[in-house]
Formats: structure tokens, sequence, C-alpha cells
């Protein structure tokens, strides 16, 4: 339905500017066609008023019966006394911004459906069964419990469940937040959505698809959208105040003297056209140079929105992290040289599809090490990366897979990930790796408080606490919640909102529930279609310098929309006093509201004019 009125109002809109085209060309050249005694210029206006005006009436009305007075309500009014004035121009004009605006609004609205089709498609809808020596493509829906299911390189799994057969590596980031690839291999569990690497595994199903977790997120979104609160927009705030004081003028004026002509006048002089055009011309320019920017704005209400946000909320992974592994540190027992041990694990971690094998050497070519070949290489499920280096036997493995006498030495265990080196059965170094925190993370996040007026700053993410704190720490960050699933992100946002509108900003699929039932969602990067859906806004580089810009722009978008509306309405309530008073006709009130509304689009167009937005970090 949604889609079928912004079409029916694109139409009215073209067949709109047609009448409007045609009356003013037909009344500057004095041309006079008609049909069965009408003029072709005045038919194509009653065209507009039947299928465009009546309909507009009618549904304005019936939401005033509903309780909801705003601008349109003006507009109406306007409508109808420019027809009873034979005002006919004014009617089009009037019904144009109308349709246009309800357009615009439906257009920029419509996305519940679009968030939850990007879930469904993402989700394939056939499996492949493995019956016997056979495999079976079968409908997703119709996967059992117990069932072998085969999982090829780069799929997606259709169901949670348990690896039996193969070996490799998982992208589950979108899901979990957690910023690595998870290895897989048998007895490891595998959930729904997540993307599979390089080799085919076969997992058995431990769930039916519509238990399995990435059905479980898509009923949370759908719960999320259900819920999401309503915000009045500005037009609309400005609108009740604005609406109930020129009626009031008018019927005042009217009621005094007895005059209907001063009615007519202070209505012509009242009709909202600052909030009809020019908060549109400034949201649309504001959209414009965000996108010359590398920022979407899928909803023009995020501009409105953001800077009323007083709690922002940010997931960790890719948003101020880089979601990649980084080498921080290594320690040596006594005797090892660190390069040289470091060269030793980047031969074997060069045969590796491990998530740190890519860190690990790395930072080999970044200190210029010299990387022996490895030979007698094997990796066994819980015993880690073993071989052969220089006639030395190394074993890369974690702290629980060692043996008591070993673990007693080992450097106490911190934040992050690591890896225990093993070199002839001796521990030999301990590497340390941590996601890269983003080089504008720290100061995007301190100045939010001193220069946006934020009151809260919290981290949560569906990352382990140790990689949380820490991350937290380095940032300045004090309310932190971490190993957050997308039911629990929501929550949060969900309280927070109750105390302050709310700013979130992340990627991945568990945080698209979240995003919905925030006041604005900022999408960082574009590797999820799905959270692009979610959030109003979707930054399109990595820099947090871009939400920065975002921030400034919505600032300065709110203040020239204010400056335009607000001006306009004084200026035309002034005017109202005069046609109130009798020293001003509906002709001339229609000329000076003209004046008005040049005033006001004229400031509106002023945000195109600024070259780049200016920022304080």
């Amino acid at each position: 339905m949604p889609e079928q009125t912004s079409k029916w109002n694109f139409f009215i809109v073209l067949i709109d500017l047609i009448a409007i085209g045609l009356y003013t060309t037909f009344h500057l050249l004095d041309i006079h066609y008609t049909i069965a005694g009408i003029g072709i210029d005045l038919l194509s206006i009653y065209i507009v008023i039947a299928l465009g005006g009546i309909p507009l009436v009618f549904e304005i009305f019936k939401q005033v019966f509903k309780g909801n007075f705003g601008t349109d309500l003006l507009a109406a009014i306007a409508l109808i006394t420019a027809v009873l004035l034979e005002s006919y121009l004014a009617a089009a004009l009037v019904i144009l911004m109308l349709s246009g605006g309800q357009a615009l609004e439906v257009y920029a609205t419509q996305k519940a459906s679009s968030v939850l089709l990007a879930l469904a498609e993402r989700m394939p809808t056939i499996a492949h069964l493995k019956k016997g020596a056979n495999i079976l493509d079968i409908k997703t829906m119709d996967i059992k419990i117990g069932d072998l299911i085969v999982i090829y390189p780069h799929e997606v799994s259709p169901v949670d469940g348990i690896v039996v057969s193969g070996h490799g590596s998982m992208d589950e980031a979108y899901l979990t937040g957690e910023p690595y690839k998870i290895s897989k291999a048998p007895g490891a569990a595998v959930i729904s959505g997540a993307v599979n690497g390089d080799n085919a595994i076969i997992i058995q199903a431990d769930k039916l698809p519509s238990d399995s977790r990435y059905a479980k997120i898509m009923e949370v979104m759908q719960n999320a959208e259900e819920k999401r609160p309503k915000l009045r927009r500005i037009g609309d705030q400005l609108g009740a105040v604005f609406t109930p004081v020129a009626l009031v003028i008018a019927a005042g004026a009217w009621i005094y003297t007895g005059d209907a002509i001063r009615f007519l006048s202070v209505l012509v002089i009242a009709t909202p056209c600052p909030l009809l055009i020019a908060i549109p011309v400034t949201i649309i320019s504001a959209i414009s140079i965000a996108a010359k920017n590398g920022i979407i704005i899928k909803d023009p209400a995020v501009l409105e929105r953001i800077p009323t946000c007083k709690t922002a909320i940010f997931d960790k992974t890719g948003t101020l992290t880089y979601g990649k592994p980084t080498f921080t540190e290594i320690s040596v027992a006594d005797g090892i040289n660190p390069d040289e041990i470091l060269s030793y694990v980047a031969s074997l971690e060069r045969y590796s599809k491990h998530p740190l094998s890519s860190a690990i050497i790395k930072e080999a070519k970044k200190r210029k090490l010299f990387v022996p070949q490895a030979t007698e290489i094997s990796e066994l499920p819980g015993s880690g990366l073993k071989g052969k280096v220089l006639d030395s036997d190394l074993q890369i493995t974690h702290r629980q897979k060692v043996s008591k006498e070993i673990q007693d030495i080992l450097p106490e265990q911190g934040s992050g990930l690591e890896c225990v080196i093993l070199k002839d059965g001796k521990y030999a170094a301990l590497f340390k790796f941590h996601d890269e925190m983003r080089k504008d993370s720290k100061v995007f996040v301190s100045h939010l408080g001193p220069s946006h007026q934020f009151n809260k700053i919290m981290l949560v993410s569906g990352d382990r606490e140790s990689e949380v704190l820490y991350l937290a720490g380095k940032l300045g960050i004090k309310d932190t919640l971490s190993s957050q699933t997308p039911e629990q992100k929501l929550m949060i946002v969900e309280e927070e909102n109750k105390k302050a509108p709310t700013l979130f900003m992340g990627d991945g699929i568990n945080d698209a529930p979240a995003m919905r039932a925030a006041t604005v969602a900022i999408a960082f990067g574009h590797e999820s279609n799905v959270t692009s859906e979610a959030a109003g806004a979707v930054i399109m580089e990595n820099s947090l310098v871009k939400v920065d810009e975002l921030i400034h722009l919505s600032i300065n978008m709110r203040k020239i929309v204010m400056q335009s509306a607000v001006g306009g309405m004084l200026l035309s309530v002034l005017g109202m006093g005069f046609a109130a008073a009798g020293f001003i006709s509906p002709v001339s009130g229609a000329l000076l509201q003209e004046l008005i509304d040049v005033i006001a689009i004229t400031n509106a167009l002023r945000l195109i004019w600024e070259k780049k937005v200016k920022i304080d970090i």
C-alpha cells in the first residue's frame, strides 16, 4: 500500500506541474482555447483538483478527526479558500506542495519491509543434504534435526549445527560481533547465517531452521520494527503551533468585523509554504551534500534527530576497530631470539588458514625477516599447527593444550588473543594479538561530550569481555557490555531510549535489531546489506571523521530549517495581523506570501553554498 500511495502522489505531482505550466503559459500569452465552453487552462486545473485536491483534503480532515493537527490542515483550508476565491493557480500550487511532500515522506519511510527482505535474501533457500554417498538439494525449510548438511566454500550456513567432517574457518562477525574468522573442526558449533571459508564442511543440524540463530534475529528484527517509536518531524512540531494561531487570527478578524474577506486574506497569507517547501529544500540540500562526502542518507529524519541525541552507543568490531587481528606483543623464554622465533612461526603459518596466520606473516614482513622453509606440516583439531623448521620441531597451540609445567611458566593471560609457541617440546614464546583500534577512534569518542553534548557513551559488543575492556580503557569509555546477543542489544537500546534519545553505530547483522530501535542509527561501512538497510545513514568510507561530518551537517541543516521555518512563520503572522486589520486584500496577501516564500526558500538554499562541511576533530 505505501508503494501504491507513493506512485499515486508522484502521478499527481506530474499532472499538477503540467496544469500549472498550461495555466501560466495561456495567461501570459493571452491564449484562449476551450472545450465545452471551459478554457483548457482551467480544465487542467479542475482535473488536478478533482484527482489530487479532493482526496488530499478528505485525507487531511480524516486525520483532523483523529486529533492530528498540523500544517497540512492550513494547506487544506487554503486550498478550499483558493477554490472559493477562484484563485486556481494558488490551488494547484498548494496541491503540488501537499502531494510532493507526501510522496517524499512515503518514499523515505519505506524501510521495515526492505530490511526484512534483505535478511531473508541473505539466507539460502536450498540446502545440500547428505544421504549416504549422495548429496541431494532440498528446501532449507525441510531440514530436520539430525540431518547431515554439506556447506560448500563461501556458502552461508542454512541452519545451526555441529561439524562432523571437514576443517576450515567461518566468518561469524555479522552475527556475533567476534572480529575474526572462527576455525571449524569436527565437534565445533556452527550458527546459521555464518559464511563458510575456502573448505567444504559437513554439519549435523541440531535445530530446525525456524529455531536457528538467524531466524531468531529475523524475529527480533520484526519485533523491533513494530515497537519502533514514532517521532514527530520539525515541520509537524512547528505546524502544531502555527496552525491554531493562524486559524484564531483569521476567525477573530471575521467575527470581530463581520467581513469574510478578511478571513480569506488571513488564510491566504497563512499558507505555510516555509514549512511545506523550505524544510524539504533544506533537507534535500543536506542529503546531496552528504552523498558527495560519502554518506548515504536513507531516512531524512536522521538529519533532524542527530542533534537531539544525548546517548551514543557503539558496537566494537568494525566500528571502533578495524575488525582484523593485529600482532601486538611477543614474550620469549630465556635464550630465545624474538625475531628468530617469529620467522620460524611465520614459516609454518604460510600453510595455515588460521585467523591469526595473516597477522603473524604481516609482522614478519614488517620486521623484514628471512622466513625459512618448513617441512612435515600438520594441523590436527585441538593440537594446533606442527612442523619442522631448520631441524627444530615447532608447535603453535594455546595455553590450555600445553602441559601443567609449561602453563606455570607462561606469562599471565591478558586481554585479546594469544598463541603459545613450543620449540622441541619446550616453551619458546607467547604471541599476543588485538583487534586494532581505528586511528581516529580516540579523538572522535573523546570529543562527543564537549563538542556535541553527549551525556553518555556506551560500548556494547558481542565480543569477549577482555577485548571490550581493553578497547574501552584505551578510549576512556566507562559504560561497557560484552558478549551481547542481538536480543540483548535491542533491550539495551530500548532501555536507553527511555532515558534520552540514542545514537547507535555499528555494523553486522547482529546490530540490525538495535539499530531499528535507536533514535538514530548509523551503519559504519557497507559490508552488510542488512545493517545498511536498518540504518538511517550509511558511512561509505571507513573513517569516523565522516560521522563527525554527518553530525555537523545535521546541526547546520537544523539551524537553517529553524531559521527558514520560524522566520517565515513570523513574517506570515505579521502579514496576518495587517490582513486582519483590513490593510491587505486576498490578492495582495497572495503576493506577500510569495515574497515570504522566496525569502524562506533562499535561506534554505544557503546550505548548498557551503563547499565543505566544517568539523572539529
